[in-house]
């Protein structure tokens, strides 16, 4: 073999072996840049291109799983039409016709204000049986409940309770797609977190992140009133979100999107579903929830209050704890008062709970039942002082939804 030969057989063994080394670089290149999620797929006998649109349009993850499987059993709630403030505006709405021409500014301010009242809420059970907050339902006994499907069911209002911002309700139907509970006490902080409601009335939207923190008080989610913990998500719960639901990464329902913080960016909260359960099963039962009550007002006694009350002789020696709830105001006629509970007296346990906020006390009153006795230590002009006190009813405007 001559040398010209023998240079073009040793050039087509190279360029051989290249396409072959190519191709596997190729190849192992390829296997690589697949997710766990495409890698599932059963391509191994498709052409490049096959296998390049099977991962193009493969777009399912949990996120699309939890939406399919809980997505029919979200509703939408509708109650601006059951209140008397959708009549008066429906009124100002024809005033205003009759002097403005259709599409003004104002008349797009009284369309906005005859959408207050919606909300999201979910089935709990195949016959009807749906939750939801309190803030979505308002006034309203009857409300107009619209399924995923855009089946429009009337809902009966069966049980309202503010201090939770809890509400429940019954729909005349059967075969209904229900939610999944999950359990809210065992939630870790930065696990997913998903939101499904109508926010801005988009109906049926959702929102994802993660659970951001456990077991926020109702004075840190910018809310005093609300005796519960919440859940904070930076899953966006906008207006409308509220009474949805928020799931776990396994579709179950973890807690009930709240009404958000004021002037709050990315945060987000939820009632827990463990605690939310306990009130909605009282209010199928009964309709309406009894609170137990103590009858005080308290601030916490932080180390800035403790060293402004040392600098005043005639606080320094009443005020010697060196954490609690200080009484600020006891209520007249409450258990509190009848229980011997003061002006200036810092709870420091109650029911064997070390004290440090009002919230902790809020907690362990809750956690009681009216009529019963809770066990109180108090500290009281350097004196330690043990109470027993009955529990009463908190008083609230509602007592229960009437006919």
């Amino acid at each position: 073999m001559d040398i010209r030969s023998r240079r073009i057989a040793i050039g087509t063994i190279l360029a051989i072996a290249g396409t072959g080394v190519g191709a596997s670089v190729g190849n192992y290149l390829h296997q690589q840049d697949r997710s766990p999620l495409t890698r599932s797929i059963d391509d191994d006998n498709a052409a490049p291109w096959q296998s390049l649109g099977a991962r193009q349009y493969d777009n399912s993850n949990f996120i699309t799983a939890a939406v399919a499987k809980i997505g029919p059993a979200v509703v939408k709630i509708d109650a601006a039409d059951s209140s008397r403030q959708s009549s008066a505006v429906d009124s100002a709405k024809r005033r205003l016709r009759q002097r403005r021409t259709p599409g003004s500014s104002l008349e797009s301010l009284l369309e906005d204000k005859s959408q207050t009242g919606s909300g999201a809420g979910f089935i709990v059970s195949g016959d009807g049986k749906i939750v939801t907050t309190a803030s979505v339902i308002g006034g309203a006994k009857r409300v107009k409940v619209t399924l995923k499907s855009g089946r429009v069911l009337e809902g009966k209002v069966v049980g309202i309770d503010r201090v939770t911002d809890l509400a429940v309700l019954r729909v005349n139907a059967r075969n209904l797609p229900t939610v999944k509970l999950g359990d809210s006490d065992r939630l870790a902080q930065g696990e997913w977190a998903i939101a499904i409601g109508n926010p801005l009335g988009l109906d049926n939207s959702v929102t994802v992140g993660i659970i951001s923190a456990l077991g926020r008080t109702s004075v840190q989610a910018g809310i005093p009133d609300r005796r519960v913990n919440f859940i904070q998500t930076d899953a966006a719960i906008n207006p409308g979100n509220s009474g949805g639901p928020l799931l776990n990464a396994r579709a179950e329902v973890i807690g009930i999107g709240t009404t958000v913080r004021n002037r709050s960016q990315g945060v987000g909260f939820a009632i827990p579903i463990r605690a939310a359960t306990r009130i909605t099963d009282r209010l199928f039962a009964t309709g309406k929830v009894n609170h137990p009550y103590l009858g005080v007002q308290m601030i916490a006694l932080t180390a800035e209050l403790k060293a402004g009350i040392a600098k005043e002789p005639s606080l320094r020696s009443k005020v010697t704890a060196q954490q609690g709830a200080i009484v600020m105001e006891v209520i007249p006629n409450s258990p509190a008062a009848s229980g011997g509970i003061r002006p200036g007296d810092v709870i420091v346990r109650v029911a064997e709970r070390s004290i440090v906020t009002p919230s902790d006390v809020q907690q362990q009153v809750e956690a009681s039942q009216v009529g019963k006795k809770i066990a109180l230590q108090i500290s009281r002009e350097g004196k330690t002082r043990s109470l027993q006190i009955e529990l009463g009813i908190l008083p609230t405007a509602e007592s229960g939804l009437k006919e």
